[in-house]
């Protein structure tokens, strides 16, 4: 049980989904940034690769929901599926993405432990491997954004899905078609 009392189901509105019903006002607003983040952007840096930083800063942050949920959005999405996001997870030195990638999860990782972790080194190796400004930002961003939707998460108390292997993916499948609500 959370908490506090959200006035729902959380059995049917697990993890953020019921922080959100409780407070709509505040949940339009984490929404659209949710969208623009994870959905928007560049051709060059994608919604499945915006969603493993996501999983990757939730897992480092050992918010169970964040973590499922956005595993699963940037399995949907990424050719490699489920396979690579956990090889991202377990051992980011040896999973096979591409080189640019690597460099921006790093730059997550850091901004994950204290945003004054990233360094011109973290920022110089990312741009030495293509990443753009737009796509540095975006993984600051990302990674800022996801330590506090992990901390609403995970303060409030809520509760992961009571049938994750159901839950997951329909959840990746809506976010897919859909998007964040907005």
């Amino acid at each position: 049980m959370a908490h506090i009392d959200l006035g729902i189901d959380e059995g049917e509105f697990p993890g953020i989904t019921g922080p959100m019903r409780y407070r709509p006002e505040t949940a339009k607003p984490l929404n659209e940034l949710a969208e623009v983040l994870l959905r928007q952007g560049s051709d060059t840096f994608t919604p499945g690769e915006r969603e493993l930083i996501a999983a990757y800063v939730s897992g480092l942050n050992d918010c169970d929901f964040c973590c499922s949920s956005h595993s699963a959005f940037a399995a949907r999405q990424l050719d490699e599926g489920m396979t690579l996001v956990d090889q991202v997870r377990a051992d980011l030195d040896s999973a096979p993405v591409s080189a640019k990638l690597r460099a921006l999860l790093r730059i997550a990782g850091a901004v994950q432990n204290s945003g004054r972790k990233v360094t011109p080194d973290l920022v110089e190796a990312a741009r030495a491997e293509g990443a753009t400004d737009l796509e540095i930002h975006d993984t600051v961003l990302i990674a800022a954004a996801f330590c506090m939707f992990n901390r609403y998460v995970d303060g409030l108390g809520t509760l992961v899905p009571a049938d994750p292997t159901a839950y997951y993916p329909a959840s990746a499948e809506r976010i897919v078609t859909i998007g964040y609500g907005v």
